[in-house]
């Protein structure tokens, strides 16, 4: 028996917005050190009605079946949001979203969150909004002090 259901057999089967954007406006690059996957998110932001929305939102995985569904799952979740809402996704709801994980796998939802969180902060850098680019920073910060002491916990995996 698979230990993976149905939803996320789907998005790795069937991946949404995966590919490249050329010309995107922001990209973020992580990995995780222990098992080698590697996320990059690329997005487009628009202005619609004096708020910055992401247009367009693309992956590119090197990984398990679970890096791929997180990170074709919180494309999802996040096209047509702000920036600020999309900064507002976490980890546990990218993982609820795939109806949970394996416990083994839940670093592959922080993988998703990260990536989307490194693409937004590539982007507040490119157009010089420094108040939410140091806000981004602090949230990365906490996330992974909080990433490393559960990777302690669990042994290092």
């Amino acid at each position: 028996m698979s230990p993976y259901n149905d939803k996320i057999v789907d998005h790795f089967m069937h991946p949404r917005n995966v590919g490249e954007i050329p010309d995107a406006d922001g990209m973020g690059t992580v990995g995780h050190p222990s098992c080698g996957d590697i996320v990059r998110f690329y997005l487009k932001v628009e202005q619609q009605g004096g708020r910055r929305v992401i247009s367009q939102i693309r992956f590119k995985t090197f990984g398990c079946t679970t890096a791929i569904a997180t990170s074709s799952v919180a494309t999802e979740m996040v096209q047509g949001k702000t920036i600020e809402e999309a900064l507002q996704l976490k980890n546990e709801e990218v993982a609820e979203a795939l109806g949970g994980l394996p416990t083994i796998k839940m670093h592959c939802s922080v993988l998703a969150e990260d990536a989307l969180r490194a693409a937004i902060g590539d982007y507040l850098k490119k157009v010089g909004d420094d108040h939410l680019l140091e806000e981004v920073k602090s949230q990365s910060r906490k996330h992974e002090e909080k990433e490393l002491l559960t990777r302690i916990k669990s042994g290092g995996k």
